[in-house]
Formats: C-alpha cells, structure tokens, sequence
C-alpha cells in the first residue's frame, strides 16, 4: 500500500511535470532545457513535442546502457514507460492548454514564470514520492558515477548542452533561433528555487502522506533530549549486500530508505549540494 501510495504521488508529480513545461513553453519565450531539443524538432518535422520527447528519452536510456553497461540495472529500464507516459501527457496538457496564446510579451513572461513555478512543484512532488527518476537525471547519475564528477555541476554542463545543441539545431534547420530563447534560461535558473522552496515549505507533507516517513515510537521516545526521529544508517563494504539489507530492512520497518542515488537525484532536481541534502534528516 505504501508503495503504491508513492507510485500515485510520483505520476500526480509526473502530471504536474508535464503541465509546468507545456505552459512554459506555451509562453513562446523557449522552452525548459530538457524540453529544448525536442521542442526544437517538434517545430521542424511532423511529430509532436511528446512524441519527440519519447524519442529523446529512449535515446538518453540507451546511452546511460552504454555508459553504465555492467552497472546498468534492470530497474533503470522502469525509465521507459515513464518517458512513454510523460511523453503522452505533454501531448494532453499542450492540448488542455489551446486557450493559453499570449498577445504580448508581458503575457508571455506571465505564464512562463506560472509555468516554472509548475513545474517546480512537479519536480518537488517526483522526489517526494522517491521511487523513480525521469531519463535526463537518470543520465547525469550515470555520467556522474562512471566519471566520478559533482552531480549538481554534471547537470548543469548537461542542461547547457542541451540549449545549446537545440540552438544549433533551430538555426540549421529553420535558418534562425527558434524555440530556445530567454524563457530557457530563466526556467533553468528558476525551477531548481522553486522546488527547493517547496521543499522547504512542505516538509510536513512527507510524514503527512507516507508512514514511512512518521516518527517511530520507541522506548526512549519520551526520554528528555531525545531525538525527534529514528535513524538506521548502514556501513558497509562492496558486494555485502547492504543496500539490499537496508532496503528490506525498511519495508519491515516501515521506515523511508535514502541511499547515494536519491540524495543525487534531490541535489540535482532542487538546487541543493549533496553534502546539504544528506543533512537533511533522511530516515533509512
């Protein structure tokens, strides 16, 4: 039930994800980096922004099984009904959104920093369910661990290239920059504030939502000076099998499991460095 619960919240986010970039790019100021490149070839060629999205994410996939090769894990296939299904609900919310055309550049600027602030709070409620990463953070990770590099620097060297290969793109096939302009670098500076701000002010929606996430009562709980909450962290070395115990450990439990990727994943989705992100009090 509690994994389920987390599937639920994570398509609710995957929803709003979507919902966030089609009014950002609805605004015709450009469109989010992740979205640059497909938006870009939407513009040119036959298929939509979803489908292309589809495309571009299946690609990324099948470069992370290049990168990662041994290390590329079952699980990361989960990415490819996810790109199906985000792919698909852009196409709908570009739809549901026919009403939104902006006469002038005040209503565009409007509605592309009502569609940051979207898709901020997408990207909040994705990491709040913790479950799964859409295929662009899932291809920073790979890079990240095979080079060993920063993940929040790796993104955003990723994020660049992606606009400035979308430009390239707009200028070679329709001979001006089309489709990756200001509103593209605004939602890249912007959604990482939005979703760390949401993250700070709902907190509580973690212990609201998920058991996993309540405090357990233990002997010691009302024991003056003792901790708010309780917290098993896991020592070991390679191939003893810890995340796996650990990940057991916390179904039977009850409790919220964090390992290194999630803690990425946050770093990389919210603005925060992953040394701040694993002091935020994750229970395991």
């Amino acid at each position: 039930m509690e994994k389920l619960k987390r599937y639920l919240v994570f398509l609710i986010g995957l929803f709003i994800n979507s919902l966030g970039v089609s009014l950002i790019t609805k605004a015709d100021l450009g469109t989010s980096p992740i979205s640059s490149i497909p938006y870009v070839l939407s513009l040119n060629f036959p298929l939509t922004l979803g489908q292309f999205t589809i495309l571009f994410s299946l690609l990324l996939i099948v470069i992370q099984l290049f990168i990662l090769r041994r290390n590329f894990k079952l699980e990361h296939l989960l990415q490819i009904p996810i790109s199906v299904l985000f792919g698909y609900f852009i196409d709908l919310t570009m739809s549901m959104l026919f009403f939104v055309d902006p006469q002038n550049y005040i209503a565009s600027v409007l509605y592309l920093l009502i569609g940051c602030v979207v898709l901020g709070f997408g990207v909040y409620t994705e990491v709040l369910a913790n479950v799964a990463m859409l295929p662009g953070e899932s291809f920073v990770r790979a890079v990240s661990s095979t080079w060993k590099t920063e993940f929040g620097s790796t993104k955003v060297a990723f994020d660049v290239s992606l606009t400035v290969i979308a430009a390239v793109l707009s200028l070679i096939f329709a001979r001006r920059l089309d489709g990756v302009r200001e509103g593209t670098i605004i939602a890249a500076l912007l959604v990482g504030f939005v979703a760390r701000l949401f993250g700070r002010r709902l907190s509580f929606l973690n212990t609201l939502l998920f058991s996993a996430g309540r405090t357990v009562e233990t002997d010691t709980a009302e024991t003056p000076g003792s901790a708010d909450h309780s917290v098993i962290v896991i020592g070991r070395q390679y191939s003893s099998g810890g995340h796996e115990i650990g990940k057991l450990l916390a179904d039977r439990l009850g409790f919220s499991f964090y390992d290194n990727e999630i803690i990425q994943m946050t770093a990389g989705s919210t603005g925060y460095t992953p040394p701040s992100s694993s002091r935020k009090g994750k229970k395991t």
